[in-house]
């Protein structure tokens, strides 16, 4: 191995401080592995700093006494020493450049034109980031301080571990439960959110376990809230994870992520039942959403129909403020059959398939009867009492008595309909049902269709194929069948801004056997002959066919989870895509076998794949799994990559 020192023409030993040939010191063999020691140079010499140029792939890897030289001679008509490695057989190229101005050595300057890192030196082909190199420069403050940049680098190093070769995933612990099981952020949630596990460690651990409760307390609903960045809040706790949660007897809980502390307590109501929770903005505003009001059997049966189908209260969080509670009513909005709210759009959807939009904002300003604060004392019809406590809670100051500026509406096939990309578009059905599978994306500013944007997978399969915006904020869109994964891209026409197409970005294939029908017999052990064969379907059980498609958006990566029906069980796996080109990266079975008759969770999170799966007589079934790294299969994998590199040096 050769290495050549730049910019000194005094001695090596002199310079390094240890004598060549024999044992050098510490910082000789961190000087050898190619760090810049000195900007100044040596004793005191402005601009004359020193840079080593290993002339082959090798990185210092294998340890420092590899490194050391057991040659040493100064180059002929020049000021650079040059250092002969213990091996011959690399040889070792030396090229003589002009003299930079001012950059005070010989070759490239030591530091880019912003005088903070040092110049890349040429090394022959591009090597892709060694994990080890990453993390040496990460410890000696060659990145950013900004968090982001730091965040992004540690982000990139994980990717690179979770997808090389000798990484494992390993079934590290099962569970089964009698309630449904939740995953969230590391935290795994059983008994109704009452007990709550980490899987962040080695080996999952108790988090917390909450008392016992009666039935009709136990938690409905939660969402997990996150600290907010840049915010000031009003109690320390405030700036730790919470888990917010909705009770059975309408309390709305803000719990301790880490204890399982009750830190809030709000009383919603006794008018109605509210039973779900979802985000309006993300990490900021909730929606608490009520059972539909289906009004009393005797009622029913008189003919007297309910006006009211349900309400909507909505919250900021932390510190929490009552925007408001909503009643959406069928004198208002005629024969409606489900509302919800999200970003700011309250979306009102009917039995004819049709969707409208209406801005919650503009229905606040014009409708809001009386503004009420959490914890403040209201006279509301005769009765006095806390808004947010027992008995009195919230009452509905969010009455609509005329109908509201329509935003935007739209016919479709069992009220599906998505809004993303860029410029805004959205996907529907036609409603029809001969349509099924048939989608259409179009302009939501002015509903013309995209060109080729009426998307239909050829595929015949007992369950139908779907389609959503990508999760990455790409504007691209995902289009999933059983034996294959578009993504489509979402572009402008060339010499036509106003309109937009859709085209295939990559399509990530299952892996089947081709023809397979060719096989088939024409003419049966009777005699008879096959006149006609029928292919299989496209989602038969034994071939392989997608079942669950997701973003890991920490680590940029598609997660596709593959199930093949082998003799008796289904055997799954799951399979790593490169989020910009469809590359697979990696392939991990899971052991358990895979039911297709089961309704099945799969989360992947970082170094954590986790797998819930419901069975009949509601048995709920946890596999959990993490990243392992075999020494041996390491090992194994470095010297392969070693050997590799080490043949495509040119002497």
């Amino acid at each position: 191995m050769g290495i050549v020192v730049l910019g000194t023409s005094q001695a090596p030993e002199r310079a390094l401080g240890s004598t060549f040939p024999g044992e050098g010191t510490a910082a000789t063999d961190r000087a050898l592995r190619g760090q810049v020691r000195s900007r100044r140079g040596f004793e005191g010499q402005p601009g004359r700093g020193f840079l080593f140029l290993p002339t082959s792939p090798l990185q210092g890897g294998a340890g420092s006494a590899f490194l050391r030289p057991t040659a040493v001679r100064l180059l002929p008509g020049s000021s650079c020493w040059l250092f002969l490695g213990p091996s011959r057989r690399w040889g070792l190229e030396v090229r003589r450049q002009r003299r930079l101005p001012g950059a005070g050595v010989r070759g490239a300057p030591l530091f880019g034109p912003d005088n903070s890192a040092p110049a890349r030196a040429s090394m022959g082909p591009t090597q892709r980031p060694n994990v080890c190199r990453r993390l040496s420069r990460r410890a000696l403050g060659f990145f950013s301080r900004d968090a982001g940049v730091v965040q992004r680098t540690n982000l990139g190093i994980l990717r690179a571990l979770v997808c090389q070769e000798s990484t494992k995933f390993k079934n590290v612990w099962t569970t089964h439960s009698k309630s449904p099981i939740a995953y969230e952020r590391g935290r795994i949630y059983f008994d109704n959110y009452r007990c709550c596990v980490s899987s962040v460690a080695s080996e999952p651990r108790k988090l917390y376990e909450m008392p016992k409760c009666s039935k009709s307390e136990k938690i409905e609903d939660a969402l997990l809230w996150e600290c907010p960045v840049g915010e000031m809040l009003p109690n320390p706790s405030d700036y730790k994870s919470s888990l917010i949660a909705l009770t059975a007897h309408n309390w709305l809980l803000r719990i301790s992520a880490a204890t399982g502390e009750i830190l809030e307590k709000i009383y919603l109501a006794s008018y109605c039942k509210f039973r779900y929770l979802s985000w309006d903005t993300p990490q900021e505003v909730i929606a608490v959403k009520s059972a539909q009001n289906k009004g009393s059997a005797l009622a029913r049966q008189a003919g007297i129909q309910q006006s009211v189908l349900l309400y909507l209260a909505v919250f900021r969080v932390l510190p929490f403020s009552l925007i408001g509670i909503l009643e959406i009513n069928k004198k208002i909005f005629g024969n409606v059959t489900d509302a919800t709210l999200s970003h700011g759009i309250l979306i009102v959807m009917y039995s004819s398939g049709l969707v409208r939009l209406y801005s919650f904002e503009a229905i606040t300003e014009q409708f809001m009867q009386q503004e009420l604060d959490l914890g403040c004392a209201c006279r509301w019809g005769g009765t006095t009492g806390t808004v947010g406590e027992a008995p009195f809670g919230i009452p509905c100051n969010i009455k609509i008595t005329d109908t509201p500026p329509l935003l935007f509406e739209v016919s479709s096939l069992e009220n599906a309909f998505q809004i993303g990309g860029h410029p805004w578009h959205y996907i529907i059905t036609p409603n029809n049902k001969k349509q099924r599978g048939v989608f259409h994306i179009c302009a939501l500013k002015d509903n013309s269709l995209a060109k080729n944007g009426i998307q239909e997978m050829e595929c015949c399969s007992l369950e139908s194929d779907w389609i959503y915006f990508h999760p990455d904020a790409s504007g691209r869109i995902i289009h999933v069948g059983p034996n294959q994964v578009k993504v489509l891209k979402l572009s402008e026409i060339e010499n036509n801004s106003a309109q937009h197409q859709i085209s295939e970005d990559f399509v990530i294939l299952a892996n089947r056997e081709k023809n397979k029908n060719e096989n088939l017999p024409t003419v049966t052990a009777s005699g008879r002959v096959v006149k006609k064969s029928f292919n299989l379907l496209d989602d038969d059980p034994e071939q392989e066919t997608f079942k669950i498609v997701d973003y890991e958006d920490e680590l940029d990566l598609l997660s596709v989870v593959a199930v093949t029906q082998i003799d008796a069980e289904g055997k799954a796996h799951l399979d790593f895509h490169c989020n910009e080109y469809g590359t697979l990266l990696k392939s991990i079975p899971l052991v358990e076998s895979w039911d297709v008759t089961y309704s099945h969770e799969v989360y992947f999170d970082r170094d954590l794949v986790l797998h819930i799966e419901q069975k009949p007589s509601r048995v709920f079934s946890c596999y959990v799994y993490q990243m392992v790294c075999d020494p041996g299969e390491e090992e194994e994998t470095i010297n392969r990559s070693y050997k590799k590199d080490g043949d495509n040096i040119k002497y």
